[in-house]
């Protein structure tokens, strides 16, 4: 494959226009199809198996106006008791909108100053436009609202609006651009990775509104998508561009320095994507639609920024030349520094006494993680909205009004044709510990089952609901009876979830283990990757803890208060930050093997290999975080939570694990970091990422090959 990608740099760079031509083709078809044949985002957070799901089918198969989505207006009066007159007409308004299957008569507070309408549409709120409908929420109620009443908008349509996109993406792009441009002191430098990681993320975005066509894809993919494939993107082209900039510096001519540059460089990028796709992979095992659909759109996209920097980018090397160096750098014998002796020192030093910065890395890391022990993980909700949201109003004066369990009813779904005594079963749920009232069972059209709705005294985010579910499942419900509502379905939700978090953490450690074992014909620095990667997962999860649920930092971030961790970060975080921090790890890797088969000096490969990719690799590692924390901004939870968590792993990842624990780790082991028994070296197929292979020396696995330096290096 080297070979290969020599080639196809070279033929880039030699003509450019080709290529960029090609890609300015592609990128446009597929934008041009995705809004001609591109589908539209749906969440699927149906759970096969589950009783929540079981009690859903019921009510959408038997109350087809329960099957839609719904939405809540709260009327509030500042100053006495609500008119029933308005209230009427509001809902006769309501009622008239598009898609509204009927509106609950309006259920007034005990002191009448707060009353309640429930909107329910015949269709789901994937098949509705959030903000257009919510303006047509506002318009049937301008009245209420013209008499100086306070009218709040809850449920899942306006839950479902968020603010305009852009500005994450914005603030991560402008602030990648200052990183670069300090890093590199070159205009053309600091833009090429940018413009190429930007010209793959518009074809990967274009990807998933083709995949919407066919497949439930997640609201938030495209987000989570974005995030993931800006940051990766920038850094793929910031290490081929890197290594171009060396062969430049060593002589070579544009077009020889953009192949060597792929052959080598674009080759761990290849290795490096395809680990991250392996990672994303494994959330198909989650068997939670939305899950699946949110690894397959950031694999798109990933797939994308791949291909950019393995075609595109050796393209615009070989337009701008040498413009890519800094000025004075161009000068006919410039000396053009292309290590840091800095960090050579900082590994050398740290290699002579590696005990002590192991255990000291090591102390500090678990100490980060720990708070991760005492992790609540629970979907959010309304209440974690700040107080500038409706919804988040809606919430507060419902729950003011007619207590936090009127936020999360419980339906009670009954199949009358197993179990027909409705109010005895009304009677036992009145009786269970932790329920404030029951409903009267409401029939179906074709009087074969009923739903009961049970308002619990806890709000859906207190921990006592799950035992309140428990309780009502174990002991109350006859046969044919299921419980479902949105605080059911997130019980149910985070015990699938924790039910599959270790099969997926296992699926995507023993495949990456295995593809780095391959390409290094090592089985110590792969399982060493493999247990750093999970420290820095376990910090990014302690910070998470303290920040959100200890709530350290939740104010800062536009958070009311603490809120516990949502239950979708765990495992999604888990498999995206791990294929992200393995890219550092393939080309960290790639650079000190090339050293070790070249000299056969085994600490010496690793200052050497720090030394080269030290710059490199905290640059990339500031604009990582730079994108990520941009995407602090973003008013989704699940989002908001993504960015500062992949924001802390990336930073550990770059400067305790690369800085310390690597060189520490290494030079504890020595030789021994290559070795591969011989079973497996014949076993294993053999993927040189330098070049042409040079087979290890006699009677020693994985050894150096003195006799010639690998072809591309």
């Amino acid at each position: 494959m080297s070979r290969l990608l020599y080639r196809l740099g070279r033929a880039a760079a030699l003509r450019p226009w080709r290529f960029i031509v090609a890609w300015v083709l592609v990128v446009g078809a597929l934008g041009g199809l995705a809004g001609v044949a591109g589908g539209s985002l749906h969440d699927d957070y149906s759970l096969p198996g589950t009783g929540s799901q079981q009690a859903t089918d019921l009510l959408t198969e038997r109350f087809p106006a329960l099957s839609g989505a719904d939405a809540r207006v709260v009327v509030h009066s500042r100053s006495g008791r609500l008119d029933p007159g308005p209230l009427e007409g509001a809902r006769e308004r309501l009622a008239a909108l598009p898609h509204v299957s009927t509106v609950d008569p309006a259920m007034p507070s005990p002191d009448g100053a707060t009353a309640l309408l429930t909107v329910r549409y015949d269709v789901p709120v994937t098949e509705l436009a959030p903000a257009e409908t919510l303006d047509r929420l506002r318009g049937a109620t301008a009245d209420l609202t013209a008499a100086g009443h306070q009218v709040e908008f809850g449920g899942q349509v306006p839950e479902n609006v968020t603010a305009p996109g852009g500005a994450a993406e914005a603030a991560g792009i402008v602030a990648a651009l200052v990183i670069l441009l300090l890093a590199f002191g070159s205009v053309v430098a600091a833009g090429l990775p940018l413009a190429v990681a930007l010209a793959g993320l518009g074809a990967g975005v274009s990807g998933i509104t083709l995949l919407a066509a066919f497949a439930d894809v997640a609201s938030t993919a495209p987000t989570l998508a974005m995030m993931t494939g800006l940051g990766v993107g920038i850094d793929y082209a910031l290490f081929i561009l890197t290594r171009h900039r060396e062969g430049l510096a060593s002589g070579l001519t544009v077009a020889e320095a953009a192949a060597r540059a792929t052959a080598t460089a674009g080759l761990s990028v290849i290795f490096a994507g395809f680990t991250v796709l392996l990672a994303l992979s494994g959330l198909v095992l989650s068997r939670v639609q939305v899950f699946m659909t949110m690894g397959f759109a950031t694999g798109i996209v990933v797939a994308a920024t791949v291909a950019s920097a393995v075609t595109l980018l050796p393209a615009v090397l070989g337009l701008a030349g040498r413009r890519v160096l800094r000025r004075r750098d161009r000068a006919e014998g410039a000396r053009i520094e292309t290590g840091s002796p800095r960090v050579r020192r900082w590994a050398e030093h740290v290699g002579r006494r590696p005990w002590p910065w192991l255990l000291a890395a090591l102390v500090l890391m678990l100490t980060l993680a720990a708070p991760a022990l005492g992790m609540r993980t629970w979907p959010s909700d309304a209440s974690s909205e700040p107080t500038s949201n409706t919804a988040r109003n809606a919430y507060d004066l419902v729950a003011e009004a007619y207590g936090p369990g009127a936020n999360g009813p419980l339906l009670v779904a009954v199949d009358l044709r197993r179990s027909a005594d409705t109010e005895g079963l009304r009677a036992r749920l009145a009786a269970t510990e932790g329920v404030v009232s029951v409903a009267p069972a409401r029939l179906s059209p074709d009087r074969a089952a009923a739903v009961l709705v049970v308002t619990p005294a806890y709000g859906p985010q207190d921990e006592r609901v799950t035992g309140l579910v428990d309780r009502v499942r174990a002991g109350v419900l006859p046969p044919g009876a299921e419980i479902t509502g949105l605080t059911a379905a997130y019980v149910d939700l985070s015990r699938v979830l924790d039910a599959r978090l270790w099969p997926v953490i296992g699926a995507v450690v023993a495949t990456s283990f295995l593809m780095l074992m391959i390409v290094f014909r090592s089985l110590l620095a792969p399982l060493k990757a493999a247990l750093m990667n999970l420290l820095s997962i376990g910090a990014a999860y302690g910070a998470l803890t303290a920040i959100f649920q200890w709530g350290w930092g939740a104010e800062l971030l536009g958070l009311p208060h603490s809120v516990p961790v949502s239950s979708f970060i765990v495992l999604l975080m888990f498999a995206v930050l791990f294929g992200v921090s393995m890219d550092y790890e393939v080309f960290l890797l790639s650079r000190v093997r090339e050293e070790w088969l070249r000299t056969g000096d085994a600490r010496g490969s690793v200052s050497a290999g720090l030394a080269v990719t030290g710059r490199v690799i905290t640059s990339a590692a500031l604009i990582m975080v730079a994108v990520f924390l941009g995407f602090a901004l973003d008013p989704g939870l699940v989002i908001k939570q993504m960015g500062v968590g992949l924001a802390v792993a990336v930073a550990l990842d770059a400067t305790v694990v690369r800085l310390v624990l690597v060189p520490a780790t290494m030079a504890l082991l020595g030789r021994a970091n290559w070795w591969l028994p011989g079973p497996l070296d014949r076993l294993l197929p053999r993927i040189d990422p330098h070049g042409d292979h040079a087979p290890p020396a006699p009677g020693s696995t994985g050894a150096p090959a003195r006799d010639r330096e690998p072809s591309g290096v």
